[in-house]
């Protein structure tokens, strides 16, 4: 029996390849399967860096960069030497597990660390890109990283402004003239299966907002100010991408790119799994396991681990999910291919024990085993 494991991370907890050797151990300890296969899987998001490289056999690169609250993080990206190539993940620069709930606002963080990191890669030799852009903590626009990259933003007294959420709101000119010569050169290819617009009922405060910490009055004034700087951006650059799909993502992050740096926009899942092979690797495979932190409805529509099972089921393969937590609405799993799935937690416990480490290796080891066993006994 030929098993192949592509599970995204469980966020905040498990990476996919950890989760993916977890699941090996499991059903190595039952004897059942004669050939495994672990492909780390990310859509953007946390974990895509690892994703990538591991496949590409790239090297990473650490830099010291700023971070969402504009303090210094130590973070790190991917490099394929030979291609010019860089990966990157904003998740490990700006994400929101990098902001502690008491300090969610997305009016105090900032994409800086995002634009320090391109100009590195670029220094570095680096002309292509490829940048995750799920999982922030932000919503400025880009303001930000294209601060970083040279870009000067001025307020209405004509001071350069800050680099914050909040600044964005007050953005009255913008002048590239200073931008670094270098991107002129680069292609940005952006990973990203969100097709939000900037601004309005489904724009980027609106939408995203909340799981930042935006209260209502912050995101009414935030989808204000957004709408004015996209208005002054066209008006000093004559370019307006603030209805383009995908604007929207991380809190305007794919506006910046679409608008000032030469990018292909949209690239989530199905970019990774080609750029995996994992379907020339499931064409043989007896089972197919995929999963995530959570199960709900929107895992059904274009996540990672229904891309997986849409994939294997064109193979005729079995597909098993794992995960931390199911929804109600989980079922709409079942219609994009996943034959069933299952909750690793054992009993009771709050989210934080769920969330350990240790426990979640335990848990999941101790599901993968039992269906592993199960399914043992169903071939006999």
């Amino acid at each position: 029996m030929k098993v192949v494991i592509a599970i995204d991370s469980f966020k905040g907890c498990m990476s996919s390849l950890e989760a993916g050797n977890c699941i090996r151990e499991a059903i190595e300890d039952t004897g059942v399967a004669s050939e495994i296969k672990i492909f780390p899987l990310a859509d953007g998001g946390e974990g895509t860096v690892e994703a990538l490289m591991t496949c590409m056999h790239g090297k990473e690169v650490e830099v010291e960069v700023t971070g969402p609250l504009g303090e210094k993080v130590q973070s790190y990206y991917g490099v394929l030497e030979e291609e010019k190539l860089a990966v990157m993940e904003m998740a490990n620069v700006a994400g929101i597990t990098m902001v502690s709930e008491r300090s969610k606002n997305p009016m105090n963080t900032t994409t800086y660390g995002v634009g320090e990191m391109i100009l590195h890669a670029a220094e570095q030799g680096c002309r292509e890109f490829i940048i995750g852009i799920g999982g922030s903590a932000t919503n400025d626009g880009g303001l930000g990283m294209l601060t970083a990259l040279g870009v000067d933003f001025y307020n209405s007294e004509g001071k350069k402004t800050g680099i914050y959420g909040r600044d964005m709101m007050r953005v009255a000119k913008v002048d590239t003239s200073h931008m670094a010569e270098v991107l002129k050169d680069c292609h940005f290819t952006i990973m990203c299966d969100v097709t939000n617009p900037l601004c309005g009922e489904m724009g980027s405060s609106a939408i995203y907002g909340p799981q930042k910490g935006a209260s209502d009055k912050t995101i009414a004034l935030m989808d204000q100010g957004l709408c004015q700087y996209a208005e002054v951006i066209r008006r000093d650059t004559g370019k307006d991408f603030a209805e383009a799909e995908g604007a929207g993502a991380a809190g305007g992050l794919g506006f910046a790119f679409l608008t000032f740096l030469n990018t292909t926009m949209g690239a989530g899942i199905s970019y990774i799994l080609d750029k995996l092979g994992l379907d020339e690797e499931i064409k043989d495979a007896d089972i197919v396991i995929t999963g995530e932190g959570k199960l709900d409805a929107q895992t059904a529509m274009g996540k990672a681990p229904a891309g997986v099972a849409a994939m294997a089921k064109k193979h005729g393969a079995l597909v098993i999910a794992f995960t931390g937590a199911t929804s109600e609405d989980a079922e709409a799993c079942n219609k994009a291919g996943m034959d069933a799935y299952f909750s690793i937690c054992r009993g009771p416990m709050s989210e934080e024990e769920a969330m350990d480490k240790e426990n979640a290796r335990q848990n999941i080891h101790m599901t993968v085993k039992q269906v592993f066993r199960l399914i043992h006994q169903l071939k006999k």
